[in-house]
């Protein structure tokens, strides 16, 4: 199936979910038609008059598509900027520790608590894999999916507070994942024995050096929007920046999603506040918000069909519906920990790291990450396991965090009145 005939059905589809979605679910587009996709491939998979035919087509489809560099070397860039397009700087400043904080050490924390849970739980269902791969997969599944939280997000009804820390956590804490993993892949993988210290200058060199080059990028475009007047001309500045900047970073060893979601804020604050004129930002905030719902639209329909190319096995299954819980409780924990060195300080309001913990959800990045994994035995078991652990995050996370954030704020208002609840209990900075 040639790259036409591969966007064509992943569009059509797209399209075709979306009316269906909108016309009768009334999901989130992200999860409504995710939800679709992958109802579909389940029917194809039963022994069904045509669907065997059917099927073999589907696979091909999802064959065709190399889905880590679709999402990482693709759409991720698309994406994260304009995500952070839409951010308010200030915010984010305002909950930088916290951010900071559940970026770096909740990272970390996480990959730790879910590689020795995963380890386990392979021990105890006979699995033989090596530990190294056990951190390679916390180090995949514990970021929260910008892509898929940000969409979320904007239903949610969560707290200013609240949400832009999510927000700021799901934006920034990819870029530390990626690296964190392709260290760990390249101990895995090539074999190569890394010290403590070139760890440590790895990540100072991606992620701060990923940060500098994003402020260098996004302020040669601020220069650039200044000088004209012509929304034509710097849509097309800002899609350079998004896709020039985040290939260059690539190719120069930083993080290029931190280095584009740094570009993005910086032109979303500076310069749709005063770079360009409103007919300008009238036209980038459509043309974005376009590319960010048309690109989310076929990322979660392709997120339904990967279930094709999954190696379904009962002791799979089982070892996804174990580790589900323990990722979750894993995320519990590395939220709390960092959280909790600012008790001393600050107050932390109530139901915080619930609301954080049932908020962080994985997705298309954490498939991405797997799929990048040696073809074999222990990457059809990790992949199985994590697409699980994706599709629990999308459907049943995504679809009661509005709930949970609900109840959140009804018990804040009967602890501390009817004031907003990031006013009643400053939380952590």
């Amino acid at each position: 199936m040639d790259l036409f005939d591969v966007i064509a059905v992943l569009i059509s589809l797209s399209a075709v979910f979306s009316w269906l979605n909108t016309r009768f679910l009334k999901l989130p587009t992200a999860i409504g038609l995710m939800m679709m996709a992958l109802a579909m491939s389940l029917v194809l998979l039963l022994p069904l008059p045509l669907s065997e035919y059917i099927a073999l087509d589907a696979r091909e489809l999802v064959a065709s598509v190399d889905f880590n560099a679709t999402v990482l070397h693709g759409m991720l860039s698309f994406l994260l900027f304009a995500g952070a397009l839409h951010v308010n700087i200030h915010d984010l400043a305002e909950h930088r520790n916290t951010i900071a904080a559940l970026t770096t050490i909740g990272v970390f924390l996480a990959s730790l608590i879910i590689s020795l849970a995963v380890y386990l739980v392979f021990l105890l269902l006979g699995f033989d894999i090596p530990y190294i791969y056990c951190l390679l997969f916390g180090a995949l599944i514990s970021p929260t999916d910008p892509i898929a939280v940000l969409g979320i997000l904007k239903s949610a009804g969560a707290p200013k507070s609240l949400a832009t820390k999510i927000t700021g956590e799901s934006l920034f804490n990819d870029g530390v994942a990626v690296v964190l993993f392709m260290v760990l892949f390249d101990i895995a993988i090539d074999g190569q024995h890394i010290s403590l210290d070139h760890v440590l200058v790895l990540f100072a060199q991606e992620a701060i050096g990923g940060a500098i080059f994003g402020l260098i990028v996004g302020q040669i475009a601020l220069e650039m929007l200044r000088r004209i007047d012509n929304y034509q001309a710097e849509v097309l500045i800002t899609l350079a920046v998004a896709s020039g900047g985040y290939a260059i970073a690539e190719h120069v060893h930083l993080s290029a999603p931190i280095a584009v979601v740094v570009a993005g804020l910086m032109i979303g604050n500076q310069g749709l506040g005063g770079a360009m004129s409103n007919k300008t930002r009238e036209h980038l905030d459509s043309f974005w918000e376009l590319v960010d719902e048309s690109l989310n639209a076929v990322l979660f329909v392709l997120i339904g069909l990967e279930v094709l190319a999954l190696t379904i096995k009962e002791s799979f299954l089982l070892a996804g519906a174990l580790l589900i819980p323990l990722v979750l409780l894993a995320r519990a924990l590395s939220i709390g920990v960092p959280l909790g060195l600012y008790r001393g300080f600050r107050n932390v309001s109530p139901g915080t790291v619930a609301v954080l913990t049932w908020g962080g959800i994985r997705g298309g990045i954490s498939v991405a990450l797997a799929l990048s994994l040696p073809p074999g035995a222990t990457r059809d078991l990790i992949l199985t396991v994590t697409y699980m652990i994706v599709v629990f995050s999308i459907m049943v996370q995504g679809l009661t965090l509005a709930p949970v954030i609900r109840a959140f704020n009804q018990s804040a208002n009967r602890e501390f009145g009817a004031a907003e609840p990031e006013d009643r209990a400053p939380e952590p900075e």
